[in-house]
């Protein structure tokens, strides 16, 4: 099981009222959902080896090169040329942060992250070659194109809550978007997304894209029937595509999950017991996190 992590607590972060707080009243209703979320899915679907994936870059400067508006719309602030970019965070979450590490840490739940890139990334490679059937745990779209029936690689798909997640397989995405997952990032460049900043091709939406992919197979295709006078394909169309030659030359990069980058070599194995007892029970005392802990001990224990 792949965790977007950052998906998750924030997502927590949103659902538990924020009057949830450690005894010295800093905000925990993150920790504690994500603790929650962590529990729930163990016990439903039973995961031998579980991973945290962490955005080390959220925003990549060579993501950024290519599409310059690429998450620009989540930057805290204007920041001078060479300063990364800060993502703009509550507050109240930001200072929940260390405390998930510290406590996933002393729990042996592994997080795994990777400078440069997304936590998407990390999943991607993670995901591909896993030589194990995967669950990857997001609420982001964009993972669909890493969805592969063949290699048992399947998304629970967050969007409308943990509680209510939905299982995408090939079957699902075929009937949702009418392409692949292969074709999804392609599907995605297309149409655009406003959530990263995405422009799109104007003009062109999720039937257009959806219809293009069907009848050129993936971007490359598209490209050389708008560059060839003899395809069939139409004036409208071939017009937007042509208007959007520079954009279409860099965003499937952008788009495209790496499955291949270098990653440290950990024990992803689910414990049964907590990795360091002790330190585990001075973060329980100090934030306040008796019930969510015993929960997910209790399940990682009954496993």
């Amino acid at each position: 099981m792949l965790l977007d992590t950052a998906s998750l607590y924030f997502r927590a972060f949103f659902g538990v009222p924020d009057s949830v707080q450690a005894p010295d009243g800093t905000p925990v209703n993150a920790v504690r959902g994500l603790l929650d979320f962590i529990s729930r899915l163990v016990e439903q679907y039973e995961p031998t080896h579980l991973v945290c994936c962490w955005d080390n870059d959220w925003r990549p400067q060579w993501r950024v090169d290519l599409i310059p508006s690429y998450k620009a719309h989540r930057v805290e602030s204007p920041r001078p040329a060479g300063v990364p970019d800060i993502e703009e965070v509550p507050d109240p979450l930001e200072v929940q942060i260390p405390i998930i590490v510290d406590v996933l840490d002393a729990l042996g739940i592994c997080i795994v992250g990777a400078d440069g890139y997304e936590a998407d990334d990390v999943i991607g490679t993670l995901a591909t070659g896993a030589g194990m059937p995967v669950d990857i745990v997001t609420g982001d779209r964009d993972l669909f194109q890493l969805i592969d029936d063949a290699a048992e690689v399947r998304v629970l798909y967050t969007a409308r809550g943990v509680g209510k997640h939905e299982r995408f397989t090939e079957h699902t995405v075929v009937e949702k978007y009418s392409v692949l997952p292969q074709q999804y990032a392609d599907f995605a460049t297309l149409r655009g997304d406003s959530s990263d900043g995405l422009p799109g091709v104007a003009g062109v939406g999720d039937k257009t894209a959806a219809s293009l992919l069907l009848q050129y197979g993936d971007m490359a295709g598209i490209r050389a029937a708008a560059a060839d006078p003899a395809s069939g394909l139409g004036p409208g169309p071939r017009g937007k595509i042509l208007a959007a030659a520079d954009y279409l030359e860099v965003a499937p990069t952008v788009v495209a999950v790496a499955r291949d980058i270098d990653l440290e070599v950990v024990d992803s194995a689910l414990p049964d017991s907590p990795r360091d007892p002790d330190a585990l029970a001075a973060l329980v005392e100090r934030w306040g996190l008796t019930s969510p802990v015993e929960r997910l001990t209790g399940v990682l224990a009954g496993r």
